[in-house]
């Protein structure tokens, strides 16, 4: 076997070894969640069951039970999407079972509910039987209300009591974020307080509905039927689900059809000019990092994006032979250049919608800090920040990398001369999350 041969079996062996790690690691996190799901099921199974030989403090009627399971299974088959989380509307049902139910069955039923919500999606095979375990786990939530409850003695709903209903609430949310807590760090290494932050968000949407179940328990405590009067809450819910569902679904398009124009463009600049369509892409990433870094939201981040992959769109109208040309500009020449900021916000203009959104913030990239920029010799806070993020970016890129008539700096020379020009070309705080940015 010649060398070469020798290196390329070498090189296959390497990467069938790597895929097989992989697959082994996904393998074994899945035997993990699986294992920790089983233990959670059995445990919460467990518990429902073992809370029914407490004494009673309410007689169990079908009605109640019909009643309940109806219309958690609906709320549960419900669900609402957040930015990083999707809910489910069961909290005021749930609430209003407090009420309805002798406190020790809540956990049983609550499942029960959440099991026959499933069972249409098990039925269709649009999600396999074994999923039901992690249903199953899922349902240690409604333990802790229980507790509370229970202790606390039921005396129907009553307005004297708003304190133990809270704790009862209090201790639903901490049961919830350990169970889930436990759930997740059988995958995913992450802190419980990293873990119940990002459940903030959907422990508010609860609080939020938990008053509509309170006020549906006053007429279901005498009449268990009433609990079905939430129903129409809970189409309304839905209705309002599926067109914010929609409407994020024609959002995402829009932004990736957006996004394949702004590329499209970058590619007819790299067409004219190949440092120039390499360098806007290499921007991109520098201005999301950075722009993270100062905290600016999705959409602030979205614009940044397409303002850093657009800044120099409007070279497209600048004759070839400037932008190529082996060396410094003249006077007149730079004069010329120096308009390809209006003449992409134009451009972009024409264009509309996004894009043209973008073109005012595109128009100012290259003004300074100082006010010594073009074209409107902007000033501090007068330039936008996305703008000022991609000067910053912008000249980091260019001071890094060839070009025909000088040599690319080194890193520490580049990072002198942005620390030089701090408060006069540059604006500091976003020079200082650029370097943060390049260190990480």
């Amino acid at each position: 076997m010649r060398v070469s041969e020798t290196i390329a079996a070498s090189a296959a062996r390497t990467t069938d070894d790597a895929v097989l790690e992989l697959q082994r690691e996904s393998e074994s996190q899945h035997l993990a969640r699986m294992g920790v799901t089983g233990l959670l099921a059995s445990g919460f199974v467990a518990v429902a069951l073992g809370a029914l030989l407490l004494p009673g403090q309410r007689s169990l009627s079908l009605a109640a039970l019909a009643s309940s399971l109806v219309a958690y299974a609906i709320a549960s088959r419900v669900e609402v999407e957040f930015p990083g989380f999707v809910a489910l509307p069961t909290e005021a049902v749930f609430v209003a079972m407090w009420f309805v139910l002798p406190v020790r069955t809540l956990p049983l039923v609550v499942c029960l509910g959440m099991l026959l919500g499933r069972l249409p999606d098990v039925v269709r095979h649009r999600m396999p039987a074994d999923r039901l375990a992690l249903t199953v786990a899922n349902c240690w939530f409604s333990v802790g209300p229980a507790l509370v409850l229970y202790v606390a003695g039921t005396r129907g709903a009553q307005w004297d009591d708003l304190a133990i209903y809270a704790a009862a609430l209090v201790a639903q949310f901490v049961v919830d974020s350990v169970s889930t807590f436990v759930l997740a760090r059988a995958v995913v290494p992450l802190s419980l307080r990293s873990h119940v932050r990002s459940m903030l968000s959907a422990y508010a949407f609860d609080t939020v509905l938990a008053p509509l179940g309170l006020l549906a328990a006053f007429p279901a405590s005498q009449h268990p039927e009433a609990l079905l009067l939430l129903l129409p809450m809970l189409l309304v819910v839905s209705r309002v689900a599926t067109e914010r569902r929609e409407k994020n679904d024609t959002v995402l398009e829009l932004k990736n059809a957006y996004q394949g124009t702004s590329y499209l463009l970058g590619d007819m600049i790299e067409a004219d000019d190949a440092y120039t369509g390499s360098h806007s892409r290499d921007v991109v990433e520098l201005v999301l990092a950075v722009a993270e870094r100062l905290g600016l939201d999705a959409g602030e981040q979205r614009m940044a994006e397409f303002t850093a992959l657009l800044h120099d769109v409007g070279k497209i109208r600048i004759p070839t032979e400037i932008i190529n040309k082996p060396g410094p500009l003249d006077d007149d020449e730079r004069a010329l250049m120096n308009t390809h900021t209006i003449l992409g916000q134009e451009m972009l203009a024409r264009a509309g919608g996004l894009l043209g959104e973008v073109g005012p913030l595109v128009r100012s990239c290259h003004e300074h800090w100082d006010g010594n920029g073009y074209p409107d010799a902007l000033a501090g806070e007068e330039i936008p920040l996305v703008a000022r993020i991609v000067c910053t970016c912008d000249a980091w890129s260019a001071m890094t990398t060839d070009r025909s008539y000088r040599r690319a700096l080194s890193h520490d020379a580049a990072i002198a001369e942005l620390r030089k020009c701090a408060g006069t070309q540059f604006d500091p705080r976003v020079i200082d999350a650029l370097l943060d940015a390049l260190d990480a």
